[in-house]
């Protein structure tokens, strides 16, 4: 049994093409990166709202999507936020992904991701865990910096 972790990507981004890890620049994200780091895991993903699953080293241009429901007032000028029918159809994409990248039924995922991210693919695979399960953005990036040391 592998240990595969899924971190979702993150709306601050970097301006220019660069690597997927690199690319993605909140405390959230980078905090998030740290943990599975430390945790040593065969794999680490990205869950990106564009390109559904991504390698760590893949060079991607920024982009402006996501899964996560914004509120108005807080959404930026051009953001694109999928609808209920277009993330079940991420998450088809991303099993499909996966299912080429790793045991759906065997290894251990560690999801490091909001809820929206997890609902479309959860079904899909058999050993879970969320550690972030239940805490709002402060709470997971304190969890995660305080564990990551």
């Amino acid at each position: 049994m592998r240990q595969i972790i899924l971190i979702a990507c993150v709306s601050l981004k970097e301006d220019k093409k660069t690597k997927a890890k690199d690319l993605y620049k909140s405390s959230l994200f980078k905090s998030s990166l740290a943990y599975a780091y430390k945790l040593n895991p065969d794999k680490i993903f990205i869950l990106s709202a564009l390109h559904h699953l991504l390698d760590l080293d893949k060079e991607i241009e920024p982009y402006n999507v996501t899964l996560s429901n914004v509120p108005k007032e807080k959404r930026k000028v051009g953001l694109k936020i999928l609808n209920s029918t277009e993330k079940k159809e991420w998450g088809k994409k991303v099993i499909e992904q996966l299912d080429k990248q790793a045991d759906l039924k065997n290894d251990n995922f560690i999801i490091l991701a909001g809820q929206e991210y997890i609902k479309p693919i959860i079904d899909h695979i058999s050993h879970f865990t969320n550690p972030l399960k239940g805490l709002r953005q402060g709470e997971r990036v304190k969890f995660l910096k305080d564990n990551a040391l």
